[in-house]
């Protein structure tokens, strides 16, 4: 076992930030492969609307784990003494146990009325489970930020695996009792390898260390954590207006797409951001951040952009064989939200500038003004009583803000517009290139759109290992 370790070791990218994305990107590839792996079979144990109730659930967890640490968890890696990250760690496993209280009381006073108000009076049966999911899962997320700190990245990656084997697990074995297995098995999953992380030592803690960096970093509960809640706020909102508005099935329909489009920014945006926080900094204070930025963003766009034109063309057909017939309708969604969720995906890794840089009052300012964008969408979707121009609708609204929120960051962290075109240029020529056979199989020969795919698929991995050549 040893040695299998140190083989691995001497295959790494010697690059420290490829390397370190390359650990994370591993583990967190593992975990999501299980989960994509587990859809096909989900899918037919569950209904739509099962996946209804779990979408519902986890946006108000998202929602609630956003608020738990007030986002001081953020700060976690930024400080240049052990010490005083420390004492960030403490108030933010104070604050997380506050929050999970007040969930707690809540659900216990307010459970009956937040079901009824969604239109799905079953959900408050299951609301016990939301402040455990709070307390848990923010613990995670606190020890992964000082995990990331001390560049413990194979513990993160490992934890990963071991939360999706658990959550699936379980999810596949309970099928018997229905929707509750699917959000018994996303809160157990979620608090899996907590305590494995990487921990500091609380005896460098003390009260008045507390209330300094509390004092310190005042910005991340002022700006961030308002920015941070309507950007979660308003990427959970539509699973809920579409439980109330339509129901229950239109939400797992919505929610089954989001969650496979977002397998890529789950996989490599997640992990990349990681390491972009534990190296933004340091890059920041010596004015190396726009070539970080810019290079990371090149990458990031040669993967994503052949996906998206390939979602784009063969939405329904892909989601229809994959998950079956009675989630077709999931892959017309994918056609329209496939724009948005590349800019989400393109743009996760970097979001972390306005942390680094301290520009969170502007990022609150991008978030607020998207969330109002979000909710206008929906009640004009809603209005119109048509799901799919709901969704139209609402992909065109997100992709647009996402492309200008984009453009910021890389305007901020000292790059130009016309670098950003040149960039965005150079990758959407070679995905169109990559995804050619398909598009001319589509256009002539439809029946043979399945072999196309093949060879796409074979041409895209050609330019991936272009890209990791590089990086190696």
């Amino acid at each position: 076992m040893e040695r299998l370790k140190k083989l691995i070791r001497k295959k790494l990218p010697q690059n420290a930030f490829v390397r370190n994305a390359s650990v994370l990107v591993g583990g967190t590839l593992g975990a999501q492969a299980l989960m994509v792996l587990a859809a096909p079979l989900l899918t037919r144990l569950y209904s739509p609307e099962d996946f209804g109730l779990l979408a519902v659930y986890t946006s108000m967890l998202a929602i609630s784990l956003l608020l738990a640490s007030l986002r001081y968890d953020v700060a976690i890696p930024l400080p240049e003494e052990d010490g005083e990250a420390t004492n960030l760690v403490v108030l933010s496993l104070i604050l997380v146990g506050i929050v999970s209280l007040l969930v707690a009381v809540l659900v216990l006073l307010l459970g009956g009325f937040i079901a009824e108000a969604l239109g799905l009076p079953e959900l408050e049966n299951y609301l016990w489970l939301l402040p455990l999911g709070v307390l848990i899962g923010g613990i995670y997320n606190i020890f992964t930020k000082w995990s990331v700190r001390t560049k413990h990245f194979g513990l993160i990656a490992s934890t990963k695996v071991r939360q999706a084997f658990v959550g699936l697990v379980i999810q596949l074995s309970a099928f018997k009792i229905g929707g509750f297995a699917l959000l018994l098995g996303q809160t157990a999953g979620q608090g899996v390898g907590a305590m494995r992380l990487a921990r500091p030592e609380i005896r460098k803690v003390s009260w008045a260390g507390i209330r300094k960096v509390a004092i310190r970093y005042h910005r991340f509960p002022k700006y961030s954590a308002p920015a941070g809640l309507a950007r979660v706020v308003g990427v959970e909102l539509p699973a809920l207006f579409l439980t109330a508005a339509f129901s229950p099935a239109a939400a797992g329909l919505y929610a089954l797409t989001n969650r496979v489009l977002g397998v890529p920014a789950a996989v490599l945006g997640g992990a990349v951001s990681q390491v972009f926080i534990s190296s933004a900094a340091e890059a920041y204070r010596s004015g190396s951040l726009g070539p970080l930025v810019r290079n990371l963003h090149a990458k990031m766009a040669q993967i994503g952009l052949p996906f998206m034109l390939l979602l784009m063309m063969l939405g329904p057909e892909l989601f229809g064989f994959i998950f079956g017939d009675a989630w077709r309708q999931a892959g017309e969604f994918a056609c329209w939200m496939a724009p948005w969720l590349y800019l989400v995906f393109v743009s996760s890794p970097i979001t972390t500038v306005t942390a680094v840089m301290e520009r969170q009052k502007q990022g609150l300012v991008f978030h607020l003004a998207l969330l109002a964008f979000r909710i206008i969408a929906l009640y004009v979707g809603i209005w119109t009583g048509d799901l799919m121009i709901t969704i139209m609708i609402l992909a065109a609204v997100n992709a647009i803000w996402r492309l200008v929120f984009l453009l910021w960051l890389y305007v901020i962290s000292g790059n130009t517009v016309i670098s950003f075109v040149i960039d965005s240029f150079a990758a959407s020529a070679k995905a169109v290139l990559c995804v050619a056979p398909v598009a001319i199989a589509l256009a002539l020969f439809s029946g043979i759109w399945f072999y196309a795919l093949g060879v796409s698929l074979v041409l895209i991995a050609g330019l991936y290992w272009r890209l990791l050549k590089q990086a190696y």
